[in-house]
């Protein structure tokens, strides 16, 4: 997952070591032979998006596994994945062809099925309106996530609606390729008006739930994140975040390593004041502010990709939902008139 929450990795399905005594046989008919209720055509979608590996190399479906050799298979979602059930929520479809659809996903929803949160996800929503449209091309009836956003963050969503299109934007994820930036309203003031936020990040080791940053990079996956000051509210920060890489919950651990968590950010140590007066005036002010927003203020604005079959780059933006601008608002009022007085 990403910074907001994404997940972006492969995942490995099948590692296989190639017996001492095995002939040389093409790769694809070697993996169709080998792994149960896979089709030839799942196999040759993921070689031709480089995802099927031979001792750590991409190679294509006619290569010829060879004694010694270490096959992986790559694909962009988890193993065992829960059966996906349609269910009538309204979606906000912002784009949409024959090979994927970009949505914009509001707060509170979850985007895929999972412990504690089998109904009302996107995937759910999508299995919906696929079945509804008779959507032919839509081959697993709900649509192939290449990435995914926080319950609690609003905004872009890219999903793929074939196997093919999917393992070619995974690719891209995987290779940091995608152009994504989010708006987060942080708490605290800058220095400087731009500036970039590294550090390994990986499982909190005392709660499983949150992640962690580690500077010395002896646990967790490298995370960078380059940040640009919008607006300055003095206690509050509008800032434009551009993700290199995409680590669950990169934006918000980043965010709280630095100093500077996200507003209402409860997980992460927004949920309360933590700049500004003691002025119970304030207190109030603020705690109006987490009402209108009860969520981390982090919103996916942005994202920008290579189109899987035509090739055309591709680019689409979505302003700030209404919870979090209203806030922004606030937070404009609120410093316009603290400076007048």
């Amino acid at each position: 997952m990403d910074a907001s929450g994404e997940n972006n990795a492969l995942y490995e399905h099948y590692r296989i070591e190639i017996d001492k005594g095995q002939v040389p046989v093409r790769i694809d008919k070697f993996l169709f032979n080998r792994i149960e209720n896979v089709s030839r055509n799942k196999i040759q979608n993921a070689a031709k998006a480089g995802n099927i590996l031979v001792n750590g190399k991409s190679v294509k479906s006619n290569y010829k596994v060879k004694p010694g050799d270490t096959v992986s298979v790559l694909l962009s979602h988890p193993p065992r994945d829960l059966t996906i059930y349609p269910e009538n929520i309204p979606l906000d479809i912002v784009y949409e062809d024959k090979d994927v659809i970009v949505l914009n996903k509001p707060a509170g929803m979850v985007v895929h099925p999972a412990h504690a949160n089998y109904n009302g996800t996107l995937l759910n929503a999508l299995a919906y309106y696929f079945k509804k449209r008779k959507a032919a091309e839509v081959e697993n009836g709900f649509g192939y996530l290449v990435h995914r956003i926080d319950m609690d963050t609003s905004g872009l969503l890219l999903v793929a609606k074939n196997e093919l299109a999917q393992s070619i934007l995974a690719r891209q994820f995987f290779e940091h390729s995608v152009k994504r930036e989010y708006n987060a309203l942080v708490w605290g003031d800058f220095d400087e008006d731009e500036g970039t936020i590294t550090g390994h990040i990986g499982r909190h080791p005392k709660d499983r739930r949150m992640m962690k940053v580690f500077t010395g990079g002896e646990y967790g996956k490298e995370a960078i994140t380059h940040y640009k000051i919008l607006k300055r509210f003095g206690y509050v920060t509008l800032v434009e975040c551009r993700l290199e890489t995409g680590r669950t919950h990169q934006i918000r651990a980043h965010f709280k390593h630095i100093g500077h968590p996200l507003f209402n950010d409860v997980k992460y140590g927004g949920g309360e004041i933590l700049k500004g007066t003691t002025f119970t005036k304030y207190k109030q002010f603020v705690q109006n502010c987490f009402k209108i927003l009860p969520r981390q203020a982090l919103h996916a604005r942005s994202v920008g990709f290579v189109h899987p079959t035509t090739g055309k780059e591709m680019f689409f933006d979505s302003k700030l939902p209404a919870d979090m601008q209203r806030v922004v608002e606030k937070w404009e009022n609120y410093t316009v008139n603290r400076l007048e007085e």
